[in-house]
């Protein structure tokens, strides 16, 4: 599961089942994507100078995008099922391999995760227009890269014992520990495959071709999905209720190997893509005289900006135990424990969803072409594409915010049923009032390190969990315990909201204005059609709650999603129409094509 906290700083790599969130990401190749070089004439590692052209291409780039990330989470979920019945059927073995396949997702992130998304665009579209078209950068960079995975990966291996102990503590005593390191030694070599996988995934977006990148992950899930099919079939009939020492050793090589060997295609199957655009990796050592200072900056600015963010987590989890726990209020013997960290990270799942499938597409797809222009020189074009970028995620993101807000308890109550599903709903609709400024933060970041500042984002971030933390203490301090995640999920959408505004008024020092008045007139008009689309949809809510008397399951919960939804939809288009918001006609333009 990702991690709450302000966009960008995340950089997740996309688990098997699980949110990657930000980060961050990721077949055929978009219709916009191009060509491959021929001959000579072109170094074969020089990337497109920029990303899709004009608004059509780029939301062509973002919807194919958006369908690999769809895609990979409905495949996402089915590996989960197919999870929980393979290690049900070998007893507790269930806590030793979560603990092992969590280790390498956190050794990455705090390593290289958001580091490698951040830096790595940027500086291959600028090599582009070296005299050998960034052969010798790209070669160079992809050389480091692999060398300090290895380096890393070899470490952790050899550290398994002291990281599993870290991570899972003593509490589950000495059979689980042995049971986790034997798993994590076969699922540490993740962290490398993870790492190749970001690396041959910019150098695609780099020069255009954003697809592979997103569908990738699909791959892994099937990979997955079939392993543990594989599993199932051989060991399915053993007793659930059985201790730590009935799985054997050959069960867990093949729950940790499928684990791994998911990770290992997702990363491959990106050179197939890559080969077909001319893509030839020569290893070279050295890094002297390629520029790489600068990378290296920008990254160490946005470890920083992880470790805040990490921060912010913590003394959010921490608050949110406090109030499962009561609050500082003693619990009747009879009394529901209040909702706590499960809840909020089951809220930010649903929180974070369209931001994983709007925002980040766009803002893939737009990081590239915004360093295309920046490399050329091209401010105004610069400034043109952030103003596009901030208005297509306006017309999308207030609606799944209206949506959600709205909705957000009947959906809690679908996916995780009545009691829990409605604290869920309450909180993601807590959340969803700061989802348009945290998408927008993650572009304006990108608008950063397109211009290899690394600085200016940081403040951002460290803006943003400043004032979550600030008003979680608040929360932790004021709230009754049953309204304390609430309360955290409105801390956070505070946070957003400061951190956009500090990034908007230091891009606007940087880089001057970027269409300010026109940006801020769309987001009147759409802030105004989502209220108009949330009163209709919580009438119409209301109206089909009345009818079935209330929503008392899942079915009820889909009847009224289902139908308050199409209302919040449709009073949206129709009240964007009749303001004239020129954006809608883009967007509707794509669905229809893709439809």
């Amino acid at each position: 599961m990702s991690t709450p906290g302000p966009p960008g700083t995340t950089g997740t790599p996309r688990r098997e089942g699980e949110d990657d969130g930000t980060t961050t990401a990721p077949a055929d190749l978009p219709a916009t994507a191009p060509t491959a070089p021929s001959g000579t004439a072109t170094p074969a590692a020089a990337p497109a100078p920029g990303g899709p052209t004009g608004v059509q291409g780029l939301l062509r780039s973002s919807t194919v995008m958006a369908a690999g990330t769809a895609v990979s989470r409905v495949l996402g979920l089915a590996r989960s099922v197919v999870l929980v019945t393979a290690v049900a059927a070998v007893g507790t073995g269930a806590d030793a391999f979560d603990v092992a396949n969590r280790i390498p997702n956190i050794i990455y992130l705090l390593i290289a995760g958001g580091v490698l998304n951040a830096v790595l665009v940027p500086q291959i579209v600028r090599a582009s227009r070296d005299p050998d078209g960034g052969q010798a950068f790209v070669d160079r960079l992809v050389t480091l890269v692999v060398v300090g995975l290895a380096a890393v990966t070899g470490l952790s291996l050899l550290a398994a014992p002291l990281l599993v102990r870290l991570y899972a503590g003593a509490s589950g005593g000495d059979e689980l520990l042995r049971l986790a390191t034997a798993f994590a030694l076969w699922v540490l070599p993740q962290i490398f495959f993870y790492g190749l996988y970001t690396v041959l995934g910019q150098v695609l977006n780099a020069r255009g071709s954003f697809g592979p990148y997103m569908w990738a992950p699909v791959v892994n899930n099937v990979v997955s999905i079939a392993g543990l099919a594989v599993f199932i079939g051989l060991h399915g009939s053993a007793d659930p209720e059985a201790g730590l020492a009935s799985m054997t050793s050959g069960q867990v090589a093949l729950l940790g190997g499928t684990a791994t060997a998911g990770v290992v295609a997702q990363a491959l199957v990106l050179l197939v893509p890559l080969r077909r655009l001319g893509f030839r990796w020569r290893p070279r050592l050295g890094v002297r005289g390629v520029g790489l200072r600068s990378a290296g900056t920008v990254a160490l600015w946005t470890f920083a900006g992880i470790l805040v963010s990490q921060a912010g987590y913590v003394v959010t989890t921490q608050v949110a135990v406090y109030g499962s726990q009561g609050a500082g209020s003693p619990l009747p013997e009879d009394a529901a424990a209040p909702p706590g960290p499960a809840v909020l990270g089951l809220a930010y799942l649903l929180y974070v969803l369209p931001h994983s499938l709007v925002a980040v597409s766009v803002v893939t797809a737009l990081f590239t072409r915004l360093s295309g222009r920046i490399s050329s020189g091209d401010e105004d074009g610069a400034r043109a594409d952030m103003s596009l970028g901030l208005r297509l995620l306006g017309v999308v993101s207030v609606l799944s915010a209206a949506g959600l807000v709205v909705l957000g308890g009947p959906v809690g109550v679908l996916l995780f049923g009545a009691g829990g599903g409605e604290d869920v709903g309450r909180t993601t609709a807590a959340m969803a009032l700061g989802l348009p400024f945290y998408s927008a933060l993650y572009l304006v970041q990108r608008g950063f390190y397109a211009r290899e500042d690394g600085r200016r984002p940081f403040v951002g971030v460290a803006v943003a969990a400043a004032t979550s933390a600030v008003l979680t203490v608040v929360v932790a301090l004021t709230l009754p315990a049953d309204l304390v995640v609430v309360g955290l999920g409105l801390s956070q959408s505070v946070g957003n909201v400061a951190g956009l505004v500090t990034a908007l008024v230091l891009l606007r020092r940087r880089t001057g204005p970027f269409d300010g008045p026109r940006v801020l007139r769309l987001h009147v008009r759409v802030l105004l059609a989502a209220v108009v689309a949330g009163l209709a949809g919580w009438g119409a809510s209301e109206g089909v709650q009345a009818l079935l008397g209330g929503i008392t399951g899942r079915t009820s919960a889909l009847a009224v999603v289902l139908v308050a939804g199409a209302v919040v939809v449709v009073a949206y288009v129709l009240m964007l129409r009749a303001t004239r918001v020129r954006e809608l006609d883009d967007v509707l333009a794509q669905v229809r094509r893709r439809g």
